[in-house]
């Protein structure tokens, strides 16, 4: 990988056990280096994990900076320990395999004190490297499915969906776009098997449950669901799904019986690497990320160092949403917003609410 892509990475195995943390780190010399944090037992890191989560979804905290003690604590646990050895390493993107508790961490929102962990490394999770694909296949010049939902039967509607998609396969990308009563599974599998598409993008409603698997669902078109147990059924592992973006909330969420939840499943029913968030996040949030991912995906090699740049965006504030427009960085840097989103002023999508629960599950290349 360091010779197709240029970027050296490494391999972090986070283990919480009931008396300490334990890090694995495997760099591209093979030979295993192990720290153990001893003041970092499990039940203290969880409660760091619990916290930061708290501090940086709570509304109240949106123009605060209270997420830092929590997230500075975590850098000093997971990073500190290693970062001379990736230094030495010329590290720059890092594949956390992460304990059963530690998966719906906001990997991203670490913090040296002076600078988000973003600004320094890509970042990916992934389920098992066993469940990796390491073959590296450029993006450039591929083609995107876009399907997505604005309006729905017992959910709030998506008026930034329309935009999203429209923006995504015709604009910053070449595709095809499928919007409302054309998003149903009929079509979805119709699309997928008739079609090569490497990258494929759902813009909808989503949740992760506990307990059985066909508690959770991706929301399509009506009443109609992908349920998390019939993800296999879609038969993404027959194709080249090189990238699949769950633009939709808490779909990387997961428990033991299901690991990463929807992405999870999805990099283990074949799809190389999976764009999914681990909270509820906001429509004209997920717009901006979204519209910046894919401007810097055709510039990279690496699909987690597109994600990296778009968050990096955004916590720079050099995205905003004013006068009925979004305004980016990226290679269209504005998008005008439909008219239910045209009187939303946003100019503070710079908290990591709003960018650090995307994560990447699986293959960062």
């Amino acid at each position: 990988m360091a010779n197709q892509t240029g970027k050296e990475s490494a391999v972090v195995y986070i283990n919480a056990y009931p008396e300490q943390l334990q890090i694995i780190l495997y760099t591209r010399s093979g030979q295993p280096i192990i720290k153990t944090i001893a003041e970092a037992n499990r039940q203290k890191l969880m409660e760091v994990v619990l916290e930061l989560r708290l501090q940086i979804t709570d509304p109240n905290n949106r123009y605060t900076d209270s997420y830092l003690s929590p997230a500075q604590k975590l850098y000093d646990w997971l990073i500190a320990p290693i970062l001379a050895e990736l230094k030495a390493a010329n590290i720059e993107t890092l594949l956390f395999s992460m304990d059963e508790g530690l998966r719906t961490l906001p990997i991203a929102a670490l913090h040296d004190g002076e600078q988000f962990i973003i600004e320094k490394y890509s970042l990916s999770l992934i389920p098992s490297v066993s469940l990796m694909d390491a073959n590296y296949r450029p993006l450039q010049d591929t083609q995107v499915l876009a399907m997505g939902a604005s309006e729905f039967v017992e959910h709030k509607p998506l008026p930034a969906v329309p935009v999203e998609l429209e923006n995504i396969a015709q604009r910053l990308w070449q595709g095809d776009m499928f919007l409302n009563e054309d998003f149903t599974l009929d079509h979805l599998v119709i699309q997928t098997e008739s079609y090569s598409y490497p990258i494929i993008h759902l813009a909808t409603h989503a949740d992760f449950l506990p307990g059985k698997a066909s508690n959770s669902y991706i929301q399509l078109w009506g009443t109609e669901q992908i349920k998390l147990d019939k993800m296999r059924e879609l038969g993404w592992n027959e194709s080249t799904v090189e990238l699949l973006v769950l633009s939709a909330c808490r779909t990387a969420l997961g428990d033991r019986n299901a690991e990463l939840g929807f992405a999870g499943l999805a990099v283990a029913a074949g799809v190389k690497s999976v764009l999914a968030s681990v909270w509820y996040v906001s429509d004209e949030g997920t717009l901006g990320l979204m519209t910046e991912f894919y401007s810097h995906l055709n510039d990279t090699k690496i699909k987690a160092e597109a994600l990296r740049r778009a968050q990096f965006a955004m916590l720079r504030g050099k995205v905003v949403i004013a006068e009925g427009e979004l305004r980016g960085s990226g290679v269209h840097r504005v998008v005008v917003l439909p008219s239910a989103l045209a009187n939303l002023e946003n100019d503070n999508l710079s908290h990591p609410y709003y960018w650090a629960g995307f994560t990447m599950v699986g293959s960062p290349w």
